[in-house]
C-alpha cells in the first residue's frame, strides 16, 4: 500500500517512528514533512495529506500533531465521501471497515510508539467492508458538507 505520513513539529518524533514502522511492514511511504522540530502549522500538513488522498497519489495517510485534535479538525475541512479524508481518534480497523476512513490522526504527545504502531498497523491492515456506513448516514454527512459550504481542494466556491 502507498501511505502518506505527515506531522507538525509536535508530532515529528512519532512521525519518524511511524515512517520506519510502515516501511518495515513493506508499505511505500511518502513523507510529506515536517523535517524537524522547528515550529510549523499543522493545517499545512493536513492540507498536504488531503491533497495526496484527493489526487489518489496515496491510498491512506497518517497525520500527526501534538494532541491529534487540531490536525483532525483541519483534515476534516475537506469535502469527502468514502474515498476522502475522514480522520478519527479510533482504532484504525473499525474506521476503515465501517466508515471507509483513509486518514488516521494521532497525537504525538499523547500516545507512545507502541500504541502508535498498533493503531497504524490495524489501520493499514484493515479492508473496507462492502456495506460500510449505511447509505442514509453517508447521505446525511454529504448533506452537512453541502450546507456548510466546504470546498473541494483546489476548487473555488460552489455556485449557489
Amino acid at each position: 500500500m502507498h501511505v502518506a505520513v505527515a506531522s507538525d513539529h509536535a508530532g515529528f518524533s512519532l512521525k519518524k517512528k511511524v515512517v520506519e514502522y510502515l516501511g518495515g511492514l513493506g508499505h511505500t511511504v511518502e513523507d510529506l514533512g515536517t523535517c524537524d522540530t522547528t515550529p510549523v502549522d499543522y493545517p499545512d500538513f493536513a492540507e498536504a495529506v488531503a491533497a495526496a488522498i484527493l489526487s489518489e497519489r496515496v491510498e491512506r495517510a497518517v497525520l500527526i500533531c501534538g494532541s491529534g485534535v487540531g490536525a483532525s479538525v483541519a483534515a476534516n475541512k475537506f469535502r469527502g465521501n468514502s474515498r476522502r479524508p475522514v480522520p478519527r481518534h479510533v482504532l484504525g480497523a473499525p474506521g476503515v471497515e465501517h466508515d471507509h476512513m483513509n486518514v488516521l490522526v494521532l497525537g504525538g504527545r499523547v500516545i507512545g510508539e507502541e500504541l502508535a504502531h498498533e493503531l497504524v498497523g490495524a489501520f493499514v491492515g484493515a479492508k473496507q467492508s462492502r456495506g460500510g456506513a449505511s447509505p442514509e448516514k453517508a447521505a446525511k454527512i454529504d448533506a452537512i458538507e453541502e450546507r456548510c459550504g466546504l470546498e473541494l481542494l483546489n476548487e473555488g466556491p460552489r455556485p449557489s
